[in-house]
């Protein structure tokens, strides 16, 4: 069963009597009417004072969530050949170590194919610098002879050193008789971007990465700033963030980095927040909104916004001098940022005004 709660405004009447000097008989002018507020209506309203703040600027942007590029790990081929298998989808969660996709390389089999002459290179030296190490233990042969066979020797195993080096570089560790490597992640995090598909031909010179990984514990959001508001940003200013995603939640953060240039086709500047992403609630390319606030030098008197009685396209406040003295006050409004008002006039620091049901007490002055 619904209540209805009823809010009591007192009208009073006060008689004003007048004595003339020449007459016996008083005067009675026209009853005063005044509106008071009762005992059970002061419950219901609040009061608050204007004060002289400085003035905070609130510009809206919008803007989009991107991975942290200082945290990227973008993986590139290190040898043409063709795309065996890809076990990765954009969004997954990957171990270090984890195979990624693998590729069958004709400069992989090449490469194998080297190292297996490349021991045997090593096995020629080393059994020609131990002969001539014997010979000329028996005074056969010459020192230079035993120099020139471990120099040999030498130059074998730094041979084939190279060549395992590269294999490892690109995927070793695996056998490489049919010419496939892996290309496995290098740090644990999440698939950000696959430009890499099964059976497609990767060429060495490859410009493109064939993924990037990213650990998404942190974000940036770029946000675009259009030449009019360019003044109105500058790095250090505070941030909140919203997205459609988790509507009524704030994300805090500041202006970090602030672009020298702009856009060439969209003609904006971007500017950039860096933001901890606990629970990976934010990912790339979310589109976002960002409100940025900074603190001006001027000051000037500001009040709560709820005070604020929008009629007839001006703006007034209820001002309160006591529970039987109430005043409509027409105010200039000099701009709305948040819960704060900040006026160009009509008011003065010290004055107290209703913000909360004075709409009520509105009416009824407004009536009487």
């Amino acid at each position: 069963m619904k209540k209805i709660l009823v809010l009591a405004i007192v009208l009073y009447t006060v008689p004003v009597i007048f004595t003339g000097c020449t007459s016996k008989e008083p005067v009675v002018q026209q009853p005063e009417q005044r509106v008071c507020i009762s005992d059970s209506m002061h419950k219901l309203i609040s009061l608050d004072t204007a004060r002289i703040n400085h003035v905070n600027d609130q510009l809206t942007l919008s803007g989009e969530v991107s991975f942290d590029e200082d945290k990227v790990v973008k993986l590139f081929p290190f040898s043409s050949g063709q795309v065996v298998e890809v076990k990765v989808s954009t969004g997954d969660k990957v171990y270090k170590g984890q195979t990624l996709a693998i590729l069958k390389s004709a400069d992989v089999s090449g490469s194998y194919s080297d190292l297996k002459l490349a021991g045997s290179d090593i096995s020629i030296a080393k059994r020609e610098y131990d002969n001539t190490r014997a010979l000329y233990d028996r005074g056969i042969s010459s020192e230079k002879d035993v120099s020139v066979a471990k120099a040999n020797y030498e130059k074998a195993v730094t041979s084939h050193g190279k060549l395992n080096d590269l294999i490892q570089i690109n995927g070793g560790g695996h056998t490489g008789a049919n010419g496939t490597y892996e290309i496995t992640a290098p740090a644990a995090g999440y698939i950000v971007e696959k430009n890499i598909t099964a059976g497609s031909f990767i060429r060495g010179d490859n410009t493109n990465s064939l993924f990037t990984i990213s650990d998404l514990a942190n974000v940036w959001i770029w946000a675009n700033v259009f030449e009019a508001d360019i003044p109105k940003v500058k790095e250090g200013y505070a941030a909140n963030i919203t997205t459609i995603a988790y509507p009524g939640k704030v994300f805090h953060a500041d202006i970090d980095k602030v672009s020298e240039l702009l856009d060439p086709q969209n003609k904006v500047m971007r500017v950039r927040m860096h933001l901890p992403n606990p629970g990976f609630l934010l990912k790339p390319q979310m589109f976002t909104n960002v409100s940025i606030t900074h603190t001006e030098n001027d000051k000037v008197v500001s009040v709560a916004s709820n005070a604020v009685i929008f009629d007839n396209g001006n703006r007034y406040v209820v001002l309160y001098h006591d529970s039987c003295h109430l005043e409509i006050k027409q105010i200039s409004v000099l701009k709305t940022v948040g819960t704060t008002t900040y006026l160009a006039g009509g008011l003065s620091a010290g004055d107290i005004v209703i913000s909360q049901n004075q709409i009520l007490l509105y009416r009824a002055l407004t009536e009487q």
